[in-house]
């Protein structure tokens, strides 16, 4: 990744097949800061396609667990298999809240595992609260 300038801009990536999660999300991100840039993917596979060949460098990843063509498990095993992406912090962000699911995430690197939440309040509430967490913005 490239060194930040003072300017410094907290680069996103969010995994989601879901239109309306992605711009609720993008949304909820301008309410608690404006110096983040969310960038989309609407799969697994599309992600890994802008993450290997660069078009994306983000300090965090959200991901959605059911999605076509590449899952969200898939995906966190298939980045964390390789040196440039595998310490990029990646956070489960589904409307599952299985057990099953989360320990699987988790014993597979995944950061944390956060169900989306139904109010926007909440939403923004929760992505403040995570970005103070893991990129201290």
């Amino acid at each position: 990744m490239d060194t930040k300038n003072d300017q410094e801009i907290t680069t996103l990536l969010l995994v989601d097949d879901d239109p309306d999660d992605q711009e609720l999300f993008k949304l909820a991100l301008t309410e608690i800061k404006r110096a983040v840039s969310c960038v989309t993917a609407s799969n697994g596979q599309d992600a890994l396609d802008q993450l290997t060949t660069r078009a994306c460098a983000p300090d965090l990843i959200f991901l959605d667990m059911n999605m076509p063509m590449m899952n969200g498990l898939t995906f966190l095993g298939k980045i964390k298999e390789i040196d440039a992406l595998k310490r990029i912090p990646v956070i489960i962000y589904s409307t599952s809240n299985e057990p099953r699911e989360i320990s699987a995430a988790k014993k597979m690197g995944a950061s944390d595992f956060i169900t989306k939440p139904t109010k926007f309040a909440d939403l923004c509430q929760l992505l403040h609260h995570i970005l103070l967490l893991h990129i201290n913005v």
